[in-house]
């Protein structure tokens, strides 16, 4: 199994539910993350002065897939969450050695 996490712009959320959704992905873990990148955050001018916010807001969408099934669901957010400019994020694949339904107390095979 794969562990997908992927770091997107909070606007692309839906969009890159959508997609998965439409692969048959359903289990999936979303968090609201801060966090910044190459760009290294936004500069603003206001009346007051410059400021400048170095954590950007973002989402962190998790997955385990089957391994077979890893590099649709990347290509499906890629796809999703692409806007072609700096800070669409990061995607990060790691495996998964066993995964456990608490409920039940069985090994979960993808």
């Amino acid at each position: 199994m794969k562990k997908i996490e992927a770091i997107i712009r909070p606007e692309k959320l839906n969009a890159v539910k959508s997609a998965l959704e439409e692969i048959g992905v359903m289990g999936m873990t979303i968090y609201e993350v801060k966090g910044r990148g190459e760009q290294k955050g936004l500069e603003f001018t206001h009346r007051a002065g410059k400021y400048r916010v170095d954590l950007l807001p973002k989402i962190k969408v998790e997955v385990v897939v089957d391994e077979s099934a890893a590099e649709m669901v990347i290509s499906k957010v890629i796809e999703a969450a692409r806007t072609g400019e700096i800070g669409d994020g990061k995607i990060f694949v790691t495996s998964v050695e066993k995964a456990i339904r608490i409920r039940t107390g069985e090994s979960i095979k993808k």
